[in-house]
Parts: C-alpha cells; structure tokens; sequence
C-alpha cells in the first residue's frame, strides 16, 4: 500500500438484516493528510461508514485497513482515532481541563506532559483560560471547540467528525467551518467528515464523497463535483440545479440534442442516452440569461415570469414554460432583473456546454 494512503476500504459492505445493504461494496482510499467529506442525505450509508472504521459498528463483508494493517477486528481504542459527534460527548461533571487530559491519562501520559499538552489544545482552539469552566458554563461553539481539541490532543492517526456542526446557529457554524479548514491546514492532520449539508462539504473539503442509496456516486474536488456532476443524482443534490425532463433527439460525438415540448435544446451528454428515449436536462440556475442577452445563447425558449425576489448578492427569478415545467434563475446583474416584471412573458437562455444530459432512471434522479 501507497504511503500516502491512510485509509483503505477494501470491498466493504454492511447489512442489519442479511437482506438490506446499507454500504454495497465500497471501495475508498483516504490520503494522508486530506480533508475527505461524506456527504449525502439521510440513510446514504456515509455515517454508517464513519461508524464502521472507528469500531463501533462492524462490516458484514469486506475490510478495514489504517496505515495499511487491516483493523476490522480491533477495539475503537486500539485504533488511534480522535472522534468528534454532533452532541459534543463532553463528560459534564469534568472541567474543561479535565476533559482534554481524560484520552491523555487512559494512555499513561506524564502528569507534566498532559499538563502542557491542554495547555496547548486550548491556545489551539482558542480557549485559553476556561481551564476550570463546566461544559455547562460553555456555550455550543466553546463546546464543540473542547471536543474538537479532545479528538485532537493525543495526535491521532485521523480524526472522524459526525455532523459536529448540525446543532449551531448558522453564523457560529460558518466560523466552525472557518477554524476547522485552518486547523486542519495547520496540523495536517487526516479528516474525515460527514455531513448532509453540501455548503460545509464544497467550504472546507479537498476532496468529496457523495453518497446514495449505499454507494458513492462520485469521488471529486468540490469544483469539479459542481461543474461536471457524474449523474443526475449528484448534479441535483449538489448545488442548485434545474433538472428538465426531455426525449433524446440525437447524439453526437459527446452533444446531445433533447427535445422539451417540441423546442430543440442542447448539453453535454454524460453516461448512456439514447435516441427517442427519455433524459434529463440539468443545468445550473447561474448559467441561464433573461431577456436580451438570452438571444445571444445558442439555447433558448420562451417563458413567464412569475416572480423576481431580491437576495441581496443576486436576484432570483422563477420562471414557468409553455409545457409547465419551473426553472430557477439567479442573476448577478440587478439592471437586468429591474427590467423584468411578473407575469411577462420573456426569452430564457442558456450556452450548450454549461448544459449537461443524463439518462432518465429511478438511480440517477435526485431525491
């Protein structure tokens, strides 16, 4: 095995019932040093997954390798992982001081050592004087700072976090975001992370893993997963995205030419399509033009629009066609918006490339 690879899957699959697979044969390599996320919506198999590789669940088939040595059958403790949950799992009746030498004291450390070691952990997470405080007397960010520190104060090999942000405010959970991406940056230290909020995936991520229905859907840079979604799954869970129903008109070399109410559009085509048969027309709520600049588009189409909401950095338009299907706009260009008004009828338009196609099918539908 690489060096570089922390974490090996090998073939990994997990059932409750013997009938159900929750994980269907995954296969994964973490690197050293990244900040990998599982991201997917409930019952995906992506916390499953986290639960199996720090021990507290275990594969029904397939196995579990850190630094290259297989852990399947290790004990959680004996597997040097820092761990951090959504509840925090503070224990209350310790000070703070006291919950960041628990993992150093069940390890034998030095009383000297660990007592410079908290020291350290709380100047890291700035908390720096709350040595005596309760976890009671904390707030929910002072809190998860303690636990964030706890994982990480006997250098683990990794360190696993459980939707840690899920029960914070949404400014404290943006500065969450913040100090972890610069921790993680100024420890390279191994994260991975598992959320089903997209926005913490695409912010603090190297690389993602999107999830569905127990497999991964695609393994990318948070870039290259919103620019070029491996299936219609991925592309409507991650971002906004407009998702038309369409008939395939005609392929060609990588084009591909898809009928909506009989007006002819276009987009890059990704996986098999084939003529005559049904498709999805994804494309991306930015990329779509209003008004004069939509007769400029190689991709256009009439349609009402029914409403035109202010959101500050954009305006958001909502759009009905002929046939009745809804496409969302977001335009940077307040001039442009101010000329809209509801219920006008106005051309839509969007360039071919910015268009991706997939084939129609229960497996590729976001859901």
């Amino acid at each position: 095995m690489p060096e570089a690879i922390v974490v090996r899957f090998e073939r990994i699959t997990k059932s409750y019932d013997g009938r159900t697979l929750i994980v269907r044969d995954l296969d994964l390599d973490v690197h050293r040093g990244e900040f990998l996320t599982l991201l997917g919506p409930s019952g995906s198999g992506k916390t499953t997954c986290l639960l199996m590789l720090a021990g507290f669940e275990a594969p029904t088939s397939g196995e579990i390798l850190i630094n290259g040595k297989p852990v399947t059958s290790l004990p959680p403790h004996r597997r040097d992982i820092g761990m951090v949950f959504q509840n925090y799992a503070l224990f209350p009746h310790l000070t703070v001081a006291g919950n960041l030498a628990f993992p150093l004291s069940v390890r034998k450390r030095p009383r000297d050592e660990i007592a410079q070691r908290v020291s350290r952990a709380l100047g890291m997470v700035k908390l720096s004087g709350f040595e005596l405080r309760k976890p009671s007397q904390l707030s929910g960010g002072q809190q998860q700072r303690v636990a964030l520190a706890r994982a990480l104060i006997f250098e683990p090999t990794l360190v696993l976090l459980d939707e840690p942000l899920g029960a914070l405010d949404k400014q404290l959970r943006e500065e969450m975001q913040y100090e972890l991406k610069h921790l993680h940056r100024s420890l390279g230290v191994t994260m991975i992370y598992v959320t089903h909020d997209q926005d913490e995936a695409m912010t603090m991520s190297d690389r993602v893993a999107v999830f569905h229905d127990g497999e991964i859907q695609q393994l990318a840079e948070p870039r290259m997963l919103y620019d070029t979604p491996a299936n219609a799954f991925v592309a409507g869970f991650v971002g906004d995205n407009n998702m038309l129903s369409t008939l395939v008109a005609r392929v060609d070399r990588g084009c591909c030419a898809v009928s909506l109410d009989g007006t002819l559009l276009a987009g890059t085509v990704v996986g098999a399509v084939t003529v005559g048969e049904a498709a999805i027309l994804a494309i991306r709520p930015e990329r779509i033009t209003v008004g004069r600049a939509a007769e400029r588009c190689s991709c256009a189409l009439l349609g009402r629009i029914d409403d035109v909401t202010y959101l500050g950095d954009h305006v958001q338009i909502r759009v009905t066609l002929d046939g009745g299907a809804t496409l969302r706009v977001k335009l940077a260009d307040r001039g442009t918006a101010a000329e809209l008004a509801n219920r006008q009828i106005a051309k839509i338009g969007w360039d071919a490339p910015d268009a991706r196609v997939y084939p129609a099918g229960a497996t590729n539908l976001a859901s």
